[in-house]
């Protein structure tokens, strides 16, 4: 899928990988989309609720081994 910005938190637990994400979907522009890669497992979680909230589009997720993808799109 296409992306125009990366955002690695390996390693991070709740809250640090929705907070940097939340920062880094301020920077971008309406309509582009954010590619985020966690390991925490509560993520899939966070991140189907976080888009709730906000409205930003979580456009798919998926799970490679112990690291998960999500691709989220910029309201």
């Amino acid at each position: 899928m296409h992306f125009d910005r990366e955002l690695d938190v390996k390693g991070l637990n709740c809250p640090l990988p929705i907070l940097r994400t939340k920062k880094t979907l301020a920077e971008m522009s309406s309509g582009q989309v954010l590619h985020v890669l966690a390991t925490d497992p509560g993520a899939v979680k966070d991140f189907e609720a976080f888009a709730r909230q906000t409205g930003n589009e979580l456009l798919a997720n998926a799970e490679t081994g112990s690291v998960f993808e999500f691709y989220l799109k910029r309201k």
